[in-house]
């Protein structure tokens, strides 16, 4: 295994950083919520600096994806380097959009279940302290409810991301077709006077 360079350890502490997730704008009514999960975000993984691959982290309590680490090699080409932004542009984008989604949708769940606990006349604990619940039908209202009021975003989000998989895909096929190339053509011979 190669060691990086001492120019490339001071990627690390970024690529920990970008590992740990996507730096983004909320809007301001979610920013206050946000700001208490985000100090938890930031996770210390760090992969061993000898490491030549790409390693996958534990799941973020965000957007419960794993979140990964990608591997930066010494004499990584331009289009290695494309493939490998590209990748994890992709993975920010898709952290960043599953952790909005299961905000909103934890936000939503809540508030439909305090309505529906304060129709019937109940409080959201019971006297005993147990947290009061709704049945899998009236729940069942929700998560229906849910869908089709954000199934253009899915739709969406769907599209995208079968465009970016496409991209990295072609990608990889452009670097394995460079590496085969490298190893196949003539070295040019040196010849000495």
């Amino acid at each position: 295994m190669a060691a990086l360079r001492p120019a490339r350890s001071a990627l690390l502490p970024p690529l920990c950083r970008a590992f740990a997730g996507p730096s983004y704008q909320l809007s301001p009514e979610r920013a206050a919520e946000r700001r208490d999960a985000a100090s938890g975000r930031v996770s210390g993984f760090c992969p061993p600096r000898k490491s030549c691959h790409d390693w996958i982290g534990p799941p973020d309590k965000h957007s419960n994806l794993r979140p990964i680490h990608f591997y930066v090699p010494e004499n990584e080409s331009p289009l290695e380097q494309k493939l490998r932004k590209l990748r994890q542009e992709t993975q920010e984008w898709n952290q960043q959009f599953w952790a909005n989604q299961n905000l909103t949708f934890r936000k939503e769940k809540e508030e439909f279940i305090h309505s529906r606990l304060k129709a019937k006349g109940l409080e959201l604990r019971a006297g005993s302290g147990q947290k009061a619940t709704l049945d899998a039908e009236e729940m069942a209202d929700f998560y229906k409810e849910f869908l089709s009021k954000n199934f253009r975003k899915h739709m969406y989000y769907n599209r995208d991301w079968y465009k970016r998989n496409f991209a990295i895909t072609f990608f990889m096929g452009k670097v394995a077709l460079e590496r085969v190339w490298n190893k196949l053509r003539p070295k040019p011979k040196t010849t000495s006077t």
